[in-house]
């Protein structure tokens, strides 16, 4: 079951800033949240062509069913 925790980047890792009672060495999947996200550059075409690759092949592994909901502006923004 996903437990949300809060950490800061500093100096490559991750400093957690909850208590976490994981037993050691107990794997993660961490997910980030963060408006200070940074793309990385890629300035090399065959870096690039390879990452494009990989990205389109990501998304055709999730792709949208056919039955999902056709989200129009107006729902995007609707408040509740």
């Amino acid at each position: 079951m996903p437990h949300p925790l809060k950490a800061v980047y500093h100096n490559g890792t991750f400093v957690l800033k909850t208590d976490c009672h994981l037993p050691e060495g107990a794997e993660v999947e961490l997910w980030v949240n963060s408006s200070q996200l940074i793309a990385p550059k890629i300035s090399d075409p065959r870096e690039k062509a390879i990452f494009l690759r990989s990205l389109v092949e990501k998304m055709q592994q999730y792709p949208i069913p056919a039955t999902a909901p056709e989200l129009t502006r107006e729902s995007l923004h609707e408040r509740r």
